[in-house]
Order: C-alpha cells, then sequence, then structure tokens
C-alpha cells in the first residue's frame, strides 16, 4: 500500500505539471487578449480628443479659440456696444429660450465680423499690433449700437 501511495503520489505530480504546462499558454493568450484590448480602446479613445474646433462658424476669430478667450471677446463686444448677446445672435428655431450662436441670420452679425476685420487692418497697418496703442469696438462705439457721428466743429475742420 505504501508503495501505492507513492505512485499514486507520483501519479498527481506528474497530471498538476501536465496541467500546469497545458494551462500556461492559455492564461498568456488570455493576458495578450486584456492587454490588446486595453491598447485599442486607449488608441480609438484618443482619436475621439481630436483638434476638432469647439465652436462652430468662426469665420473671423481664431477657429481653436479657448472658451475663456471666447467669452472675453464676446463680454468685450457686449460693453463697447451696450448691447446683449441677441443684439448679434439669432435666436434658436428649436429652443425660444435659447440662442443659435452658430447661425448667421442675424445681420449684426456679418456687420460685427466687419467691423472686427476693420479695427485688425488699422491695429496692424498703424499700431504694429501694439496692445497699448490700438483701436477697438469701444473706441468708435462707447457704448453705444452706432457710433455717434462727430460734432459739426471737428467734421469742419
Amino acid at each position: 500500500m505504501i508503495s501505492v501511495s507513492r505512485k499514486g503520489s507520483k501519479v498527481r505530480k506528474d497530471a498538476k505539471i501536465q496541467y500546469i504546462q497545458n494551462i500556461k499558454p492559455v492564461i498568456m493568450r488570455r493576458k495578450m487578449l486584456v492587454l490588446s484590448v486595453v491598447v485599442l480602446v486607449i488608441a480609438v479613445g484618443s482619436l475621439g480628443f481630436a483638434d476638432e474646433p469647439k465652436f462652430k462658424n468662426l469665420k473671423v476669430l481664431d477657429k481653436n479659440i479657448s472658451k475663456d478667450d471666447l467669452e472675453i471677446v464676446m463680454k468685450e463686444f457686449k460693453t463697447a456696444l451696450g448691447v446683449k448677446c441677441n443684439f448679434c445672435h439669432a435666436q434658436s428655431k428649436t429652443d425660444s429660450t435659447k440662442l443659435d450662436f452658430a447661425s448667421d441670420e442675424n445681420k449684426n452679425k456679418n456687420i460685427a465680423r466687419g467691423m472686427l476685420k476693420m479695427t485688425k487692418r488699422i491695429n496692424k497697418k498703424f499700431f504694429k499690433d501694439d496692445k497699448q496703442a490700438s483701436i477697438q469696438c469701444y473706441t468708435c462705439h462707447n457704448g453705444q449700437k452706432e457710433p455717434k457721428e462727430a460734432p459739426k466743429e471737428v467734421l469742419e475742420q
């Protein structure tokens, strides 16, 4: 009996060794599969975060402008002209409580684009991008929708 148990023990050890040898490739394939899936998910995820323009229909402003910078520019327009957002931006067709910022339906938006191009040209030509000595919307508008006409005395000179 003792010899049988030793033989049985040897048989069990051989079976364990055989099982481990058979299972190792399976475990390795599973690890490789999991690793491949992780790499694939990361690769696909990074494609989804490509540098897409954040805002639609920007024609004069930088297409990759940050949200904070765009808000600063829009607040400058509001202050310079003494208006609210709906002065240039059209009402949404799907929700009357919201504005459609990408829409070009409001004629004032294109006027603002033209004025922005004009001030950029003037600043580049005459002020060489000197921020302290440059013109801005407020220079002419002074918080009014329309720039005021110069006094007659100034026009006569």
